[in-house]
């Protein structure tokens, strides 16, 4: 008899965490697990991607107000999530300027938000026999789903995290299994939650490099990258802080004043810091070398055209966009973000350069002036094999032990 799966998780707009989903329920066993899909938001690109074995939940309107504005709930007539979104809102502030984030409130506000709505979410009308928590906070299904066994999953550096973790270790302790995407995303997060060492297991983002290389051969109905002759570095990547885009300006600008006009900086993705990053943008001088893109279902075309693809980020889990680049044969370049020695080889088949803006800079010119090394470590990723569809097989190995009779905290 299968074995009921549910897996939740807030929208399916473009992103690593949403990119990584669809990988992995496109290489999902359905002979083995009949699986369900809650998406709280149905909105984004890739809910056109959910394999048709999947069973998407209709969309229920209490469970959207998690990722809409206050503004948005008032005039849907959620008035209970807009008093609890100007509470979380007032607890967060203060919270964040006793722990002096440097990222503000944000992250604190998402872990009230999250906490205080799903107390009065609705419950799913079935039980299940599994279920998956896909993306942080986990709050909902630790408390609104009922089943034998509940794993959550890890995609971030956890030790850069600007949240309570007294208030997350609650949350995190209503889970039988919690999974990390690489090796060192699981030590960061053990760096805060020690005490859940024997619940956390590693298992990689799934990868489709048949899939991946199909997608690049497409034509984009936006071509000024394709069509563009200068030296052409890309970013695909949330505008978010986490991701280091406003770094990334900056090193273009400090190339830019050394000589290298050649230089035009691609970046696909959209998110909340899309405006100041602009702003940045035309602060500098920079618009006609640092391009956005914007949102795009299919980034791979852009990733083939790129000379050069780079992950300026602050932290990360395992992002799947490097794995990508290199599946497609490109050299690559990350920021020395803690976890990312589980991502590159350095100088073997991509380069770490140091976190800060001459850091990424210097990088960038030292790969554009030494072509051979260039080549060296785009070869070095034709020559691998980077599908890992056996990963599944340590989540199937997980969801064979035998379990509690189904439980709901």
């Amino acid at each position: 008899m299968k074995k009921s799966l549910l897996i939740v998780l807030y929208d399916m707009e473009i992103g690593g965490v949403e990119r990584s989903l669809v990988n992995m329920l496109n290489s999902f066993d359905y002979e083995r697990f009949e699986v369900d899909l809650l998406v709280f938001r149905h909105t984004g690109e890739f809910l056109k991607l959910i394999p048709k074995e999947v069973r998407l939940l209709p969309e229920v309107g209490r469970l959207t107000v998690f990722r809409k504005s206050l503004k948005q709930c008032a005039k849907e007539g959620y008035y209970f999530a807009v008093l609890q979104r100007i509470r979380s809102k007032a607890v967060a502030y203060v919270a964040a300027k006793r722990m002096k984030a440097s990222e503000g409130p944000g992250y604190i506000q998402m872990q009230l938000d999250s906490k205080y709505f799903t107390a009065a979410m609705p419950r799913p009308d079935k039980q299940y026999d599994v279920s998956i928590s896909y993306a942080w906070p986990h709050d909902y299904t630790a408390g609104r789903v009922t089943a034998k066994q509940k794993l959550a999953w890890i995609h971030t550096d956890f030790s850069k995290l600007e949240v309570d973790h007294a208030l997350d270790r609650k949350m995190w302790e209503q889970y039988d299994e919690i999974i990390a995407v690489s090796e060192t995303c699981k030590a960061s997060f053990l760096e805060k939650y020690a005490s859940l060492h024997e619940r956390v297991f590693v298992i990689e983002n799934i990868t489709s490099p048949a899939t991946i290389r199909s997608l690049a051969e497409e034509i984009p109905e936006e071509k000024a990258m394709l069509e563009d002759n200068r030296f052409k570095l890309l970013t695909v990547a949330r505008l978010s802080h986490a991701k280091g885009i406003d770094n990334a300006v900056k090193a273009l600008k400090k190339l830019i004043q050394g000589g290298h006009r050649e230089f035009v900086w691609f970046i696909v993705g959209y998110g909340g810091d899309e405006e100041q990053i602009r702003t940045l943008i035309a602060q500098e001088g920079m618009q006609e070398h640092f391009i956005l893109l914007g949102k795009q279902t299919n980034p791979y075309p852009y990733m083939k055209a790129c000379n050069l693809y780079v992950q300026p980020s602050r932290y990360e889990g395992k992002a799947v966009t490097v794995t990508e680049a290199q599946i497609l044969g490109k050299p690559v370049l990350i920021t020395n973000y803690a976890t990312a020695p589980s991502q590159v080889r350095h100088m073997e088949n991509g380069y770490i350069a140091e976190l800060s803006v001459d850091g990424i800079a210097e990088g960038i010119l030292k790969l554009y002036e030494n072509c051979s090394l260039r080549e060296q470590l785009a070869d070095t990723c034709r020559r691998t094999d980077f599908g890992n569809r056996e990963e599944l097989e340590k989540l199937y190995e997980l969801l064979r032990a035998e379990r509690r009779a189904p439980v709901c905290v």
